[in-house]
């Protein structure tokens, strides 16, 4: 019997290190116990993935949580499991299609009409590598899901949040901002031959820059905004992207994948502490890899390329500026 403890113990070490590895690389929990009761947060994208994990995880700490979803089957379903797991009550299922500019108006509406605060905004929903598909208003689909969508959203939702200071804002972008770039002749790949994998880097690199100058525009109201790459999580986000559809790939990426990707639940953390924290209160405008603050791309701290992306996507989504911007070619912006 005494010769298979040494092996056993072996094995026992091997695999509490690789564990241990794994939680290294892919970044341990949120560090902060700090509660949110009484708080409103609203999460887009919470039916499934890490937007589900993190109305579960703020739903533990105490928020009236708002899941903000298109599929509102899923969505129901979400906000009943996560009430039955928390036995918060204050979790409810609203519908949001950020593939619509007119959802989104009237999603905001609705909030602004019956919410008497919102406190958090977590712009997590997103579609990633997908085919050549466009939104209700003919935006490229992840263009216009990951980024314009939330920055209508986001917009229409200022003047509740600002009034319910100190309020914060997250922008759930990805490390692939880092290979993205914003073409500013053609944002919408009607020009160019689309590159599916190019355009998601180009949406996440829009958001991270929003988030800065959105961060320089709120300057002393009391809210702040900062981005955020979760981590590569096993979620259906990577569902276009074909890395597991053959055998091999499987098979030989298998222990990487094991090492790199994270659960849902783990790939939460960053939002939830960027959400909570006490020794965040102030911080805004920065860039978290996973739970530690990174200097974005180049691109991303470009001041330049910020206004301008601004005034475009302002133009394209037909949100007024309050010094009475035109659109295109001295058009009024449309409504």
């Amino acid at each position: 019997m005494s010769r298979y403890v040494l092996p056993l113990s072996a094995l026992g070490t091997a695999v509490g290190g690789a564990v241990l590895l794994k939680d290294f690389v892919a970044g341990g929990a949120c560090p902060s116990k700090a509660t949110i009761s009484g708080k409103t947060v609203i999460v887009t994208g919470a039916n499934t993935g890490i937007g589900k994990q993190t109305a579960l995880e703020l739903a533990k700490r105490g928020g009236n949580i708002i899941l903000a979803c298109r599929d509102m089957e899923k969505c129901e379903a979400a906000a009943k499991e996560i009430r039955g797991e928390t036995l918060n009550h204050r979790v409810n299922a609203r519908h949001l299609d950020l593939a619509s500019l007119k959802s989104i108006r009237e999603f905001a509406a609705k909030v602004t009409e019956e919410e008497e605060h919102v406190h958090i905004l977590i712009n997590n929903a997103a579609v990633m590598r997908c085919p050549h598909w466009t939104t209700e208003d003919g935006f490229e689909m992840q263009l216009g899901v990951n980024y314009l969508g939330h920055f209508l959203l986001t917009n229409l939702l200022l003047d509740k949040l600002k009034a319910s200071a100190p309020s914060r804002i997250i922008n759930v972008s990805s490390l692939a901002h880092v290979a993205g770039h914003i073409d500013f002749e053609d944002l919408n790949w009607e020009q160019r031959k689309y590159d599916t994998k190019a355009a998601y880097c180009q949406s996440k690199l829009a958001v991270v820059v929003f988030t800065r100058e959105l961060s320089r525009r709120l300057q002393g109201t009391g809210v702040t905004v900062n981005a955020l790459h979760p981590g590569v999580a096993r979620t259906e986000l990577g569902r276009h992207t074909g890395m597991h559809s053959s055998a091999f790939s499987s098979f030989t990426l298998g222990p990487i994948f094991w090492l790199l990707v994270k659960s849902p639940q783990l790939a939460a953390q960053p939002s939830v502490y960027l959400a909570v924290a006490k020794e965040l209160e102030g911080v805004s405008g920065k860039y978290f890899d996973v739970l530690k603050e990174k200097p974005p791309a180049p691109e991303a701290e470009d001041e330049e390329v910020a206004k301008r992306l601004w005034a475009e996507s302002a133009c394209l989504v037909g949100l007024e500026m309050s010094h009475g911007s035109h659109g295109k070619k001295g058009q009024p912006l449309p409504k």
